[in-house]
């Protein structure tokens, strides 16, 4: 009994602070704060031939929410070029945010033209690490994915997370059943053939397959979509309504379905 308190006393001291490593080598409040972004809800991002999404699960459906103030519960305009969304605490999401759109805005102002989407990217991931390694802080309990376009690398999708870490992917998850959704992005992801409405329609499955509910209803996930017009060079920014969630769902439901019919009707023959 001595033993095991001594152990437990020493697990405490380097569990209270952030910027001392374990025996082990471990920083445990950087993994509670990637813990803290597990148990939040799931969102995805897919990188297309002709576009990228992002997909996230909504689980505030409080209907006195007015949605003229709030349009997305999860998914934020930085500029005309970039989009993020969040996984993790809100109000450390918000500071992220900010300091998002101030970088964004400067170097407008300063270059006459939107930033580069990784040179966004990288300063925010460096004040998320800042705060793994001075004392007195405590890490963003907050993972984000960018999907943006910039002249350099086109369609580009990010991921960071509380450590400060970030890398560049085609399709990846976040959040509550991450490793779930990975394993269907890894199965179903066709590299070099995916289209956005294929990949709305891969976003939809597996939300279908990983939230815990009977069936799957527009007002339980949302859906941004990035496209850019091949004439005027705009980029083009939309968050789908429900009725275009409601028909993405409807169209996935029936796909399933006749697959389902044609599996059994196959066995049978047998």
């Amino acid at each position: 009994i001595l033993l095991l308190n001594r152990l437990c006393e020493m697990a405490r001291r380097y569990d209270s602070r952030t910027t001392i490593f374990s025996p082990e080598g471990r920083l445990y409040q950087v993994e509670y704060a990637i813990e803290t972004v597990n148990h939040s809800g799931t969102c995805l991002g897919i990188l297309a031939n002709d576009g990228i999404i992002l997909a996230c699960e909504n689980r505030n459906t409080n209907p006195l929410l007015d949605s003229s103030v709030f349009e997305s519960e999860k998914i934020y305009k930085i500029n005309d070029n970039l989009i993020c969304s969040f996984a993790g605490l809100t109000s450390d999401a918000n500071v992220i945010l900010h300091e998002l759109r101030v970088i964004a805005q400067r170097y407008q102002l300063q270059y006459q033209e939107p930033v580069p989407i990784e040179q966004l990217v990288c300063p925010v991931c460096d004040i998320k690490q800042a705060f793994t390694q001075f004392g007195g802080k405590r890490p963003f309990g907050v993972s984000i994915l960018y999907m943006g376009w910039d002249k350099i690398y086109g369609f580009q999708l990010y991921q960071s997370d509380p450590s400060g870490n970030y890398g560049g992917f085609k399709a990846t998850c976040i959040g509550n059943n991450s490793q779930s959704a990975d394993s269907i992005l890894k199965q179903d992801y066709k590299i070099g053939e995916m289209t956005l409405d294929a990949a709305k329609q891969l976003a939809v499955k597996i939300f279908s397959k990983t939230l815990d509910m009977t069936k799957l209803s527009a007002d339980k996930i949302e859906i941004a979509q990035m496209t850019r017009d091949a004439e005027s060079g705009k980029v083009n920014t939309k968050i789908l309504d429900k009725a275009e969630l409601t028909k993405l769902i409807d169209e996935y439901e029936a796909k399933k379905e006749k697959e389902e019919k044609e599996k059994a009707a196959a066995s049978s023959s047998k």
